[in-house]
């Protein structure tokens, strides 16, 4: 079928172009999506323009009860939405389940949160005057959000803008449009007021242009990659727009010489393989104590020659399809640069292809690699895919060092059963979230979010609605 794109509060009819989306695991053509022009991006921009001068005057109250409407029809609908996501994603249907109802979260959370905008008084320093701040919402808001979570990076982002006065555009990632689609059918249903809430599909670079140059659009949110994180800075410079950034990263997971064996096993698999390694916060380096490094790879490999790949409908499926052979490409090639150098295939390292689709039908199986040093591509390289590193350390000093020998800072996963380590260790890590003794560390009430070059901002609880907020002083003489 043909979808349309949705903006002044429902779909519009599209006479451009469309292009085609397809299944991951086999190749099959699910849709055709507008190919939006610049024309229809003004269109749009206009739209929300005019709708944020209504909804940044009505009550928290008000914009929150449509938050909470929104998320009964989320969950309602919520194994229809997993089911389209797992035809354009590939994640096993269990997954797409879990992230509808994370991503429903953050609507539920911030439909509370956004009666908790609070200004302050401040004590002035003259008799006759009085020092007042307040929060107003920034504007209108364009989001970026990648395929690899084609629902919750959607919400985690609309929720907290429209619970703080913004109006909201968003550009789902081009593999993954089908799932946000499905959702606007739901934001249609809510009822939200005309330009609060648009959605456009089509090519990233001439639809961000264009918002870009438009002074009209105040906020950026992106997630993605570095390289093009990077560019948005450079472009929103130019109207000096708000920004965040959830970029790349490259998680290491420590397992220290006094660790709890299994609980690291459970917390690496939850941390490397969900979305078949495609996740930002996946591990990407497993760094274990010399001591414990013979039982912790033995019990590791059992659990990961288990794991069955295929299609994400097929009953007991742990790895789905990587999103296409680009993909696929950079897994294969890191995998074989680093058995060149030294580093030993204990399990996996093969690919296969199904279906007549050369792009897209791609399976990896997972993959331990043991003995990995820095001369090797992937210690240095995300890898986006279902590839274990291990890589063996002395003490503690080295394993912080080796951890933090990256650009990227986004999330660090540890295990030890020390308190004091603890402490120690979760200080030292130079990323902006730290896993202690789990694997599992996205929450709706909790920030989102990383430093060096894994970005800028937090998204999540209190602290991801200021990110669509502006501070005002108002100073009065009485």
């Amino acid at each position: 079928m043909k979808y349309s794109i949705f903006y002044d509060g429902s779909f519009q009819e599209h006479e451009g172009d469309y292009f085609k989306v397809y299944d991951p695991s086999n190749g099959n053509v699910l849709g055709e999506v507008p190919n939006a022009s610049e024309s229809d991006m003004e269109k749009t921009i206009e739209s929300a323009y005019k709708g944020f001068e209504f909804w940044r005057d009505k009550t928290a109250e008000y914009r929150c009860d449509l938050l909470e409407k929104l998320y009964d029809l989320v969950i309602e609908e919520k194994e229809n939405l997993a089911k389209i996501m797992t035809m354009e994603n590939g994640k096993p249907y269990l997954e797409s389940l879990g992230e509808i109802v994370y991503g429903a979260n953050f609507l539920k959370w911030y439909s509370e949160e956004g009666k908790r905008i609070y200004g302050q008084f401040i004590p002035a320093s003259s008799e006759n005057k009085r020092i007042m701040v307040r929060k107003q919402p920034v504007g209108l808001v364009y989001g970026i959000t990648p395929w690899n979570f084609p629902f919750a990076m959607i919400t985690r982002k609309l929720a907290p803008a429209l619970a703080a006065g913004c109006t909201f555009i968003i550009k789902p990632a081009a593999e993954t449009p089908l799932t946000a689609l499905k959702f606007f059918e739901l934001v249609e249903r809510v009822g939200f007021p005309k330009g609060v809430c648009s959605l456009i599909t089509g090519d990233a670079k001439t639809l961000t242009e264009v918002a870009m140059k438009d002074s009209r659009v105040r906020k950026i949110t992106f997630t993605g990659s570095t390289a093009v994180g990077k560019l948005l800075m450079k472009q929103s410079s130019e109207t000096v727009k708000k920004i965040s950034l959830e970029l790349g990263g490259h998680a290491p997971l420590i397992v220290f010489d006094d660790a709890d064996i299994d609980k690291a096993i459970k917390g690496t698999l939850a941390s490397k393989f969900r979305n078949c390694g495609q996740v930002c916060i996946a591990t990407n380096r497993v760094l274990v104590h010399e001591k414990i490094h013979d039982l912790y790879l033995e019990k590791l490999t059992e659990q990961v020659l288990k794991m069955k790949i295929g299609n994400g409908f097929e009953d007991q499926v742990k790895i789905g399809p990587v999103i296409n052979k680009k993909g696929v490409d950079k897994i294969d090639g890191q995998v074989k640069d680093a058995i060149e150098k030294g580093a030993k295939l204990v399990c996996g390292g093969e690919s296969k292809h199904v279906g007549d689709n050369d792009d897209v039908g791609h399976f990896y199986k997972p993959t331990i690699l043991d003995g990995v040093t820095r001369d090797m591509a992937i210690f240095y390289d995300e890898t986006f895919g279902p590839v274990i590193p291990v890589i063996t350390f002395k003490d503690d000093q080295e394993a912080i060092d080796l951890a933090n020998d990256t650009p990227y800072g986004l999330a660090s996963y540890f295990f030890t059963e020390s308190i004091s380590k603890a402490f120690v260790v979760a200080e030292k890590l130079d990323y902006g979230m730290v896993g202690l003794n789990t694997g599992a560390i996205s929450a709706a009430q909790a920030p989102f979010g990383g430093v060096k070059e894994s970005g800028i901002g937090r998204e999540g609880g209190h602290f991801g609605i200021e990110e669509y907020l502006e501070t005002k002083y108002v100073c009065l003489e009485i």
